[in-house]
């Protein structure tokens, strides 16, 4: 899906409950306690909308790229927290308690039933926790797969509360046109969910893989082959990547995201390259072949298909090089005659992996700590390296692709725009945000 449509979409998802309970209507009220109630109905349709943009639905996260997916996500749900802990205190001062014999519907005056503000005030305070624990994820000590599940179940308890407070004690939601509406984009949400957590799940079972090799690349990296059982494999695009999950169940949290390194035109067989980081990658060496395997995917939008830039530019800080590999594999599987340059970083010379078929290529590695022996660039890909491998009609007319860390990728992209690259002609995937 183009990205302007999914924007559109968007919007108007979001703001379809507070068009709707300004038909609704109702007697009028000060300025600033339609705000607080604006603010609450924005705040509890952007939560609900927090579910789609999860990640793990192929036509928006390939159409506007998994980064930027996820960076919506994380600013959305900031944003629908700065509304959520505004609502309340526009109310301040406004007379409260039961019916009045002025205002008989009592729309004038904001409840003090606790059965009915509980709810809501029980959100309020689990949505700040929601979102810190979120933004400090990669500082607490506990596995991914721990936040994902409190993450889930989190979202799914305040999307609840959010939705009994908003029909029992709000002004709009009362009203049982905004009740069914909802209730039905309540329901699409935790179906989203469900989705995620149990179809997508049941649909890999019928999709099994097994591991046929893992070998060792260089000291803390490792390539896992894959390989359809009793299926066609995947339709994927070189660059893309999955979800792994190895030795568990369909239904199991325990996945990681790793980029495809192999080819599309290689084959059936799927090929990752993975570092030793975090609780699964440590343990890589100890799989067994024949183990089996679920891939959720392909997702990612860091692909060179239907480009027709003159010539393609490869830039990879360390693991980074696995997408970047599937997609030089691809153009010479494919004869793809255009002239393509791969930059290369890494900490010392002995994580360089794949070194024997990068040879071949137009290669320029950089390594930050290198031992006496190494002749080739030292340091960092900064600017100066940028324009030393390029020349300024390269620069200019070439595609990047760059993955690896955010800091290399940002001061890459700045240099290049600066020296006259078009935005178009830049593309990355980031997954590391504050």
């Amino acid at each position: 899906m183009k990205p302007l449509l999914l924007i559109i979409l968007y919007c108007a998802a979001v703001t379809l409950p507070l068009l709707a309970s300004w038909l609704v209507g109702g007697p009028p009220r000060p300025f600033r306690h339609e705000l607080a109630s604006g603010l609450g109905i924005l705040a509890f349709s952007m939560i609900l909308m927090e579910f789609v943009l999860s990640g793990r639905f192929k036509k928006i996260s390939t159409g506007i790229g998994m980064d930027v997916t996820m960076r919506v996500h994380q600013m959305m749900a900031r944003t629908a927290l700065i509304f959520a802990m505004l609502h309340p205190f526009l109310y301040r001062g406004t007379a409260s308690g039961g019916q009045r014999p002025w205002d008989p519907t009592r729309q004038l005056t904001i409840t003090t039933d606790f059965y009915d503000l509980s709810s809501g005030i029980t959100a309020f305070l689990l949505l700040p926790c929601l979102v810190l624990l979120a933004v400090g994820r990669t500082k607490l000590d506990y596995k991914y797969e721990t936040w994902r599940l409190m993450h889930g179940i989190g979202a799914t308890l305040i999307a609840a509360l959010l939705l009994h407070h908003t029909v029992y004690a709000g002004r709009y939601g009362s009203q049982p046109v905004m009740t069914w509406l909802w209730l039905v984009m309540t329901g699409l949400a935790i179906v989203s969910l469900i989705y995620v957590y149990l179809v997508a799940p049941l649909r890999e079972t019928a999709r099994p893989w097994r591991v046929t090799s893992v070998t060792r690349l260089t000291p803390g990296q490792w390539e896992v082959t894959v390989a359809p059982e009793k299926h066609p494999g995947l339709d994927f695009k070189a660059g893309q990547f999955v979800w792994l999950n190895v030795g568990h169940s369909a239904f199991s949290l325990k996945e990681n995201p790793f980029s495809i390194c192999s080819a599309p035109a290689a084959g059936s067989k799927i090929s990752f390259m993975i570092k030793e980081l975090g609780d699964f990658t440590r343990t890589v060496g100890q799989i067994k072949p024949g183990t089996i395997a679920y891939l959720d995917g392909p997702y990612g939008s860091l692909t060179v298909d239907g480009r027709n830039e003159p010539g393609i530019a490869l830039i990879a800080g360390g693991v980074g090089i696995a997408p970047l590999l599937g997609i030089l594999r691809e153009l010479r599987q494919t004869g793809d005659p255009r002239k393509v340059k791969l930059i290369y970083g890494n900490r010392t010379d002995n994580q360089i992996a794949f070194r024997d078929e990068l040879d071949e290529e137009d290669v320029t590695y950089v390594v930050s700590e290198p031992t006496a022996a190494w002749q080739g660039e030292k340091g960092f890909i900064d600017p100066a390296l940028i324009d030393r491998v390029f020349s300024p009609l390269e620069i200019k007319e070439w595609l990047f692709v760059m993955c690896g860390p955010g800091i290399m990728m940002d001061i890459v992209e700045d240099h290049l725009i600066t020296r006259g690259t078009p935005s178009r002609h830049i593309l990355s995937e980031r997954f590391d945000y504050d």
